[in-house]
């Protein structure tokens, strides 16, 4: 390799706090909750991309897929966050080499909290994840395991890199199947990923996703519900709300504390 994990970690550190931007005319933190330990060099999507494509540019010709993942680990470690949007950046520009190994060094970026929050969970589902499951549908099932996962970015993870499969009518039943299991997920970002996810699904057969929401209507979030019917016309979300706000109302405690 060009140069040792280390330096390179060092150096996109530099070139990102020449990057950064005073905080008063954008600040990243704004976008996120608490609780993660995440810091902000407040680069802006296109400038980030712009350094990423120029690191890949830089090694493409001495890096193969797996020099790009020993790189991209050591960027995970970093506490900000466009660090590891320029690591996810980076292994994205190999996706020609993606192989099924790779799942399970992305799982671990998950599953080790590297990733905790909501932004690097989708990028790494988006653009790592999602198109390897394109590549090769057969691994898609490896996410009912995920959806079980103790960790909440695994769980999200589940839902939300199947949606590359979902807007091309793929792996639907899965689909299905992962919302059910996630539905009683007390996580606001669970709820949130799982009414994406469907909303994408309902892209392919809106009536099936119609069906669906009535019929898990008292076992589905709210939150869940109103990010699935995003794309219904007004008429139609309206009664959609209407009808399982109906079937809600009767729930014990227990179940509305879910929600």
């Amino acid at each position: 390799m060009a140069r040792s994990t280390s330096s390179l970690r060092r150096s996109v550190g530099r070139a990102l706090r020449r990057l950064s931007r005073p905080a008063g005319s954008f600040d990243a933190a704004r976008y996120f909750r608490g609780g993660h330990d995440l810091r902000f060099y407040n680069v802006g999507t296109a400038a980030m991309r712009a350094f990423a494509r120029d690191q890949y540019q830089t090694h493409r010709d001495v890096w193969t897929i797996d020099d790009a993942m020993r790189e991209a680990d050591a960027l995970m470690l970093d506490p900000y966050l466009e660090t590891k949007s320029v690591a996810i950046e980076l292994v994205a520009r190999y996706r020609r080499s993606f192989a099924p190994r790779l799942l399970t060094q992305w799982k671990r970026w998950l599953a080790g909290n590297l990733s905790a929050n909501w932004a690097t969970t989708d990028a790494i589902c988006g653009m790592l994840i999602g198109p390897l499951l394109v590549d090769r549908p057969e691994l898609a099932r490896q996410m009912t395991a995920w959806s079980r996962d103790s960790n909440m970015w695994v769980r999200r993870a589940s839902a939300v890199a199947l949606i590359p499969l979902l807007r091309r009518g793929l792996a639907l039943d899965l689909g299905y199947a992962t919302a059910a299991r996630l539905q009683r997920d007390r996580e606001d970002l669970i709820q949130k990923a799982v009414g994406w996810m469907l909303r994408e699904a309902g892209k392919t057969d809106s009536r099936r996703l119609e069906r669906y929401l009535l019929a898990q209507g008292p076992r589905t979030p709210r939150t869940t519900l109103r990010y699935a019917i995003e794309r219904f016309p007004a008429a139609r979300r309206r009664a959609i709300l209407t009808r399982t706000r109906a079937i809600h109302a009767p729930l014990n405690g227990r179940d509305s504390a879910a929600r």
